[in-house]
C-alpha cells in the first residue's frame, strides 16, 4: 500500500510541475507572441526574403523560420508559445 501512495504522490507531483512550467512560461497571447516574433524578425535582413512570422495554430505559437530557395524544409529560428487556456 505504501507503493501505491509513493507512486501516486510522484504522479501528483509530476503533474503539477508540468502545470506550472505551462503557465509560468510562455506569452500570455498570440499577439504578445506575434510582436515578439516580428521583433526578432527586424534584426534580420528582411530584404532578401528569406526571413518571416508563421502562426501555427495547431501548436499554439508563432515561428521565426529561415526559408531557402531549395527544396528543402526552412529552417526553425526561434519559436514563441503562448498560453492557450
Amino acid at each position: 500500500m505504501k507503493v501505491v501512495n509513493l507512486v501516486s504522490n510522484v504522479f501528483f507531483l509530476l503533474i503539477t510541475v508540468l502545470f506550472l512550467i505551462y503557465f509560468l512560461t510562455g506569452y500570455d497571447s498570440a499577439f504578445e507572441a506575434d510582436q515578439n516574433c516580428h521583433s526578432y524578425l527586424s534584426s534580420y535582413d528582411t530584404i532578401s526574403g528569406k526571413y518571416d512570422c508563421d502562426h501555427d495554430t495547431e501548436t499554439h505559437q508563432w515561428i521565426l523560420y529561415e526559408s531557402n530557395d531549395k527544396k528543402e524544409p526552412a529552417k526553425i529560428i526561434k519559436k514563441f508559445r503562448y498560453k492557450f487556456l
